[in-house]
């Protein structure tokens, strides 16, 4: 029971869904989005969008593990990790969370995103899980959903990429992550059969509520 006139506060999520947008024009709305966080102007907010072909390389990327690029960009991103692979069918996913509302700790974050993935996935049937030392959620061998992230005053950006129903020939254009013996897989691959991102979404939109505990959620399309 509260104390007259004392009420725990609300965590409130904002999620703006944005279509196909260019890796370098998400980026820039990912640095509006958290300054706004800081300054406290937004809630936390989950940008979920795709993008076009683009190989992004991590703070951690050596140049040795692109292979062969292709038809798609390379850009090299502030986030952590190596090089990945973004592109249409994939669900990328930009938290912009305030982590003095949740916990302050990057491994805390890290393995909610990871759960939040799981359970997403159990939805579909599909056991995933975490391989240790390694980020990302995995099914057996093979990953499918990549993770990058970077905070700034634990204000986090970038996120996660869960490959739902992509080009998978792109992935041999690099060394995902640059984990030599070890393969990428799909929702399509793993269900075997064609399945839209906009089947995923809410199941995904749910598991972040229940994951990081937020009590009311809020949708809308930039």
């Amino acid at each position: 029971m509260c104390r007259q006139g004392v009420y725990p506060q609300m965590k409130n999520l904002t999620v703006i869904r944005m279509g196909l947008v260019p890796y370098e024009e998400a980026w820039n709305f990912q640095r509006d989005m958290h300054a706004k966080r800081l300054a406290g102007e937004i809630n936390d907010t989950l940008i979920l969008l795709e993008h076009p072909p683009v190989y992004t390389l991590g703070k951690n990327a050596g140049d040795e593990n692109l292979i062969d690029p292709g038809d798609a960009e390379v850009i090299q991103s502030d986030r952590g990790g190596d090089i990945t692979w973004h592109g249409p069918g994939q669900l990328v996913g930009y938290p912009i969370f305030n982590l003095e509302d949740h916990q302050k700790s990057v491994s805390w974050y890290m393995r909610s995103l990871e759960d939040t993935i799981i359970k997403t996935l159990q939805k579909f049937a599909i056991d995933s899980e975490r391989i240790r030392g390694l980020t990302g959620v995995w099914v057996g061998d093979k990953k499918v959903c990549a993770m990058g992230v970077r905070l700034s005053r634990w204000v986090t950006m970038h996120g996660f990429a869960l490959n739902v129903r992509p080009k998978m020939s792109y992935f041999n254009g690099m060394i995902p992550c640059g984990i030599q013996g070890k393969g990428v897989t799909s929702l399509k691959e793993l269900l075997n059969k064609d399945i839209e991102i906009s089947a995923v979404t809410p199941f995904l939109i749910d598991a972040f509520s229940s994951i990081f505990g937020f009590d009311q959620i809020e949708e809308r399309a930039d």
